[in-house]
């Protein structure tokens, strides 16, 4: 589903009309907790949250005249989508959001490599969203990062 936006505020806007509330929580959950130092932007079509320029010069190693991606979020056909990097490099984030998401729901996440699915809205686990995104700060998203691309 690409839906065409140049703002957050559009892009949820445009989603179906029966994710715009969870969309709309969820991006406030990620706003609340996101460490300082990112940014929220539109980034390939989806609401991003990404390391600036500012902070790290060096860019996408993928496209260096981007800035370096760490979180996006988007209404696919299916079901809305948190794609988070942390939770891709970082094993041991991973396994606390993996026991945290079955403590909670009762079952394991709906999880691609760094993409969370949630296809219904009623059982986002927001509360646990804002603590997976509060738990990897600029820096620490910025060196493990760095030691995956340049070995």
């Amino acid at each position: 589903m690409k839906i065409e936006a140049n703002s957050p505020e559009k892009y949820i806007s445009k989603v179906p009309e029966e994710r715009i509330a969870a969309m709309s929580k969820l991006r406030s959950v990620i706003r609340e907790n996101l460490p300082v130092g990112y940014e929220e932007t539109m980034s390939y079509g989806m609401i991003g949250y990404v390391v600036p320029h500012s902070i790290y010069p060096d860019g996408y190693h993928c496209d260096p005249e981007l800035p370096l991606p760490f979180m996006n979020l988007a209404s696919q056909k299916n079901y809305i989508a948190l794609y988070h990097s942390g939770v891709y490099a970082n094993k041991e984030l991973s396994e606390w959001f993996i026991g945290q998401y079955k403590t909670q729901i009762g079952r394991k996440p709906d999880m691609g490599k760094s993409c969370i699915r949630f296809k219904k809205p009623e059982e986002i686990p927001f509360v646990i969203i804002g603590e997976l995104v509060s738990k990897m700060n600029v820096q620490q998203w910025i060196d493990l990062y760095e030691k995956a691309i340049k070995k």
